[in-house]
């Protein structure tokens, strides 16, 4: 019976050892819990971000509260001039400005869209304006961008699932009165694309039938072939997502980019089809020979432009994003200084906030370029 108790015994101590580190265990959980895993990975990955912000700053490039939302880049002194004029009732800077672009058809287009933007929140000013010369044909063009562009602000920027009836009621009633404001302003200057160009988001919205849509693009490209704005336009049509499919898009913007001299900006029309119908969780599809040569071609497009072409900008915001995507950072970030402090481009304006994207991308593309340097690569 003895020997039974002391087998016991040497049986019990392992027992009592095993259950004196597990009461150890729990009480060192209870009084100093390990630190949870996603916890480590949420820290680490806040302070690589900050580490990637602060090598940013350093560069000089600007913080997400510094970033502008409005714009793609800074207008020109005169053009914001105009503006702020506008803004406290006189059109005659407006005006002015507008009769000498003369016929350099990009800039007429962006700068009556600037007007015109205004004149959908406020157009007082641009009453007067045509009550001092009824027959102005610039009035006339800022008035039938300002309406379409009305149209669109009653719409809203959200989803078919998210706008109200009477959102879509005004929006086509709008785009409905619209069209006789485009009417006017070509019949006023018949060489001029731009209200044809306006007239664009008009079939996006009440759904032109396509052959209608080849039949506005005549009048368009028999003006000016290799119109920036025009192009861009017209690709949302084509896309899926309105009244076309990926096919369309990606036809239309390979054959509008192959006829297009260098410096016309045409060159990224493939890059915006390619980022309107890539649903890709990586960036496998951003690296094929093919996108790698259309990143190359619109590296030459945008070196070969007048610097100070107003849509320049927004070909640099994407080339800034895709050679990103390749691993191309120190190319990429050159391009980020290029257009930082001015974030209303693709690819960050469809972000909700686009401000946080743009800086997030940016600074990661700052900390990958200073390691790629710091490795020699």
């Amino acid at each position: 019976m003895t020997v039974l108790f002391w087998i016991l015994g040497i049986l019990a101590v392992p027992t009592a050892i095993f259950l004196l580190w597990l009461l150890w265990v729990f009480l060192k959980e209870l009084f100093s819990p390990s630190p949870d895993d996603d916890g480590d990975t949420d820290a680490d990955a806040d302070a690589d971000a900050a580490r990637a912000a602060k090598a940013a700053a350093k560069l000089g490039l600007l913080p997400v509260e510094r970033q502008n939302t409005d714009l793609a880049a800074p207008l020109p002194e005169q053009w914001a001039a105009a503006l702020a004029a506008v803004r406290g009732g006189d059109w005659q800077p407006a005006a002015d400005l507008l009769a000498a672009v003369g016929r350099d058809w990009d800039r007429r287009s962006a700068l009556a869209y600037v007007l015109a933007d205004q004149a959908a929140e406020e157009d007082a000013w641009l009453l007067a304006w045509e009550a001092a010369r009824p027959d102005d044909p610039d009035a006339a063009v800022v008035r039938a961008r300002s309406t379409v562009i009305l149209a669109w602000k009653i719409r809203g920027a959200k989803k078919a699932k998210y706008t109200t009836q009477e959102q879509f009621e005004g929006f086509h009633r709008t785009l409905t009165s619209a069209r006789q404001d485009v009417a006017r302003a070509a019949a006023l200057n018949p060489d001029d694309p731009t209200p044809f160009v306006a007239e664009i988001w008009v079939a996006l919205g009440l759904g032109y039938p396509n052959a209608r849509m080849d039949e506005l693009w005549t009048e368009i490209t028999s003006r000016a072939p290799h119109h920036y704005e025009a192009h861009f336009s017209a690709l949302q049509y084509w896309c899926a997502k309105w009244r076309g499919s990926e096919r369309l898009a990606r036809e239309f913007a390979e054959r509008a980019a192959a006829g297009a001299p260098l410096g016309s900006l045409l060159t990224v029309l493939p890059l915006i089809a390619h980022f309107e119908h890539d649903e890709s969780d990586d960036t496998e599809a951003d690296n094929t020979p093919e996108m790698r040569a259309r990143v190359e071609a619109a590296l030459a497009d945008a070196a070969a432009a007048d610097p100070s072409h107003p849509r320049l900008p927004e070909l640099r915001h994407l080339l800034a994003y895709y050679l990103h995507l390749q691993g191309r950072n120190e190319a990429a970030l050159e391009q980020f200084r290029l257009v930082d402090g001015y974030v209303n481009a693709l690819p960050w304006r469809h972000d909700s906030d686009m401000a946080g994207y743009y800086c997030r991308v940016r600074n990661t593309t700052v900390a990958l370029a200073e390691e790629e340097a710091t490795a020699g690569v």
